[in-house]
């Protein structure tokens, strides 16, 4: 009896060993690609089939999370990204953003282990208020300055997800502010922060060489299963 519940434990922790880990992205435009996003109405960058005169990038397996899950051996549990979309309440032209903003969308994101965050771009490029860093009692007027959002975000995604380690990825050519209070929120919640490097672009986008070196720079901070 004994030799047989030894077995049982040995076999479980085998499979708990090689459970896949599953992934949650949490994006814009740079992580999406036509049917393969949750909800399925969020708005793309790159379709199925492509858009050559945008981008070089014509199959989902070009894309840099797909290429994380695949040579990493992750599965894929969520990709709630949003063309366009910001972390802050502030979108373009000052439109209220607030229903495709990062901090909406953090609440849907499955049950994941990591969470790979890829925003901050459409905040540095719409010219929203940059504000202060608030760690707590936001009110709606603050969501719509970045500092103070992004504190927010970094506080949803703590409390709702304390099982998952997550990670915020630092696009190119953004605002120095931009990256500097992400680096602030991965210090106070415990995550870590990958500031990106040499991206390959197409009208302001990764290409196949941009999606590669994104995929390659991710999976070297946070290895494979």
């Amino acid at each position: 009896m004994q030799k047989t519940l030894s077995m049982l434990v040995v076999c479980l922790m085998a499979l708990t060993a090689c459970a896949q880990k599953r992934i949650a992205i949490l994006g814009d435009s740079y992580s999406t690609y036509q049917g393969f996003m949750e909800p399925d109405t969020n708005e793309m960058w790159y379709f199925e089939p492509a858009r050559l005169d945008m981008t070089d990038v014509t199959d989902v397996k070009q894309t840099w999370w797909w290429l994380v899950c695949k040579e990493g051996g992750y599965l894929l549990e969520k990709n709630n990204s949003y063309s366009g979309s910001t972390i802050s309440y502030t979108g373009y032209r000052g439109e209220d953003y607030q229903p495709r903003s990062f901090i909406t969308r953090a609440t849907n994101l499955g049950s994941p282990d990591i969470i790979l965050v890829f925003g901050g771009t459409n905040d540095s490029w719409t010219g929203a208020p940059i504000g202060q860093m608030k760690w707590e009692g936001w009110t709606h007027q603050d969501l719509h300055s970045y500092r103070p959002a992004v504190c927010r975000l970094g506080q949803l995604l703590h409390d709702r997800y304390p099982n998952a380690k997550v990670y915020f990825m630092l696009n190119t050519e953004l605002k120095a502010e931009i990256g500097e209070a992400m680096h602030q929120v991965c210090q106070r919640y415990g995550f870590t922060l990958i500031p990106l490097a040499d991206i390959g672009k197409q009208h302001g986008h990764p290409n196949i060489q941009g999606m590669r070196s994104i995929a390659t720079q991710v999976l070297e901070v946070i290895g494979g299963r």
